[in-house]
């Protein structure tokens, strides 16, 4: 991942980095992120391994039991291994809740921590800047989700779970962002059993689903890339196996625009569903000429990007769960799934840009 930041970022930036950061090796077994704790650094890996543990609850006994038997003192699975150039503690960045594993040293480390309320601030100060970064978290964060699908097998990976609701993502764009996609996006009616996307398929545009139900789904492991690509030409259906469902509010067709790759998944309509289908050429040069909509833009797919991945974790079943049916909540105690309240004020706001949006291009 390297590559990613010497690509994607200028001189200055790296410079910019350096001089609000610090270097600092780290022995092996330190932790660097913890579940459910907001960073208040962001890391850059410079040398080293890293495990990406997913926690098991600590109140389950058959998993202390089994912990105990194996001399481990974290109770969770390594789900893969992070290296040198990845970013780690990016949450409070992209306005994401706390991240859901525990990131701690394989071996003896080095690593750059800035510390992210300077960082944020050079952010703010600086959309050049904020666009260049945007865009490599969320090319490290799409190929983290690529690492994790090879690593744990696709089979492994549940099915049927409806992704987190990520329609506060448009809490974050600015009015004339919406605009101006309304201007170059049009409606489009997309029957059921209708495939939008094929996994490793060209894309020609960005969408937005406006109304609907989609699967998001993988072929399987077994499956011959030759087979694929010949039924993709003649229009043929090939089973794959679901790992999300797509909800109203959800971008669909993102990768493209991030690292130029193929979507890595099938798009399919369950139901009769719309989308406002935003052209990729369009797309790439107001991206390219709007140095401000460039920056919320890859803010945004950096967001939702991680939303998926964090809603990749949680469907491994061994995140940690602190209440059942007929318990009741405990005050001042924080939840997996709680939302805090800036994420609800995103949500109005978005909800309110949602429904004006429908207004505007006709969509009951």
């Amino acid at each position: 991942m390297t590559e990613v930041l010497l690509k994607e970022l200028t001189k200055s930036d790296i410079d910019l980095m350096i001089a609000i950061g610090h270097q600092r090796e780290v022995a092996a077994g330190t932790t660097l992120i913890q579940p459910g704790k907001i960073a208040d650094f962001l890391h850059i890996l410079l040398d080293g391994t890293f495990s990406v543990i997913v926690p098991q609850p600590e109140d389950n006994l058959l998993t202390r039991a089994f912990a105990a038997i194996e001399g481990n003192e974290i109770f969770g699975k390594e789900i893969g291994r992070l290296s040198r150039g990845e970013i780690v503690g990016e949450s409070p960045l992209i306005g994401t809740r706390p991240p859901a594993t525990t990131i701690q040293a394989v071996e003896k480390s080095l690593v750059m921590s800035i510390p992210v309320g300077e960082l944020a601030a050079k952010l703010q100060q600086d959309v050049g800047f904020a666009a260049r970064f945007y865009r490599a978290i969320a090319i490290i964060i799409s190929d983290r989700i690529q690492n994790t699908i090879h690593q744990l097998g696709r089979r492994n990976l549940a099915q049927s779970q409806h992704l987190r609701d990520v329609l506060f993502i448009l809490g974050e764009l600015h009015d004339s962002d919406i605009d101006w996609m309304m201007a170059s996006g049009t409606p489009q009616k997309i029957p059921a059993n209708t495939i939008l996307i094929h996994e490793q398929g060209t894309v020609d545009a960005l969408y937005i689903l406006l109304d609907g139900k989609m699967s998001l789904s993988i072929s399987p492991d077994e499956q011959n890339p030759l087979a694929r690509a010949f039924a993709a030409i003649e229009g043929h259906e090939i089973p794959g196996r679901e790992i999300a469902k797509l909800s109203k509010g959800e971008i669909i067709g993102e990768t493209p625009f991030i690292d130029g790759s193929l979507p890595p998944a099938t798009v399919k309509a369950i139901i009769d569903s719309t989308v406002l289908a935003i052209p990729r050429q369009q797309l790439a040069a107001k991206l390219q000429q709007d140095v401000g909509f460039a920056s919320r833009f890859y803010r945004v797919i950096a967001t939702l990007l991680s939303e998926r991945s964090q809603a990749m974790v949680s469907q491994l079943g061994y995140g940690r769960r602190v209440y059942s049916r007929g318990q009741s909540l405990r005050e001042g105690l924080e939840y997996d799934d709680e939302l805090d309240i800036n994420t609800l004020d995103r949500m109005a706001i978005a909800g309110k840009r949602f429904d004006w949006m429908l207004g505007r291009l006709k969509v009951s």
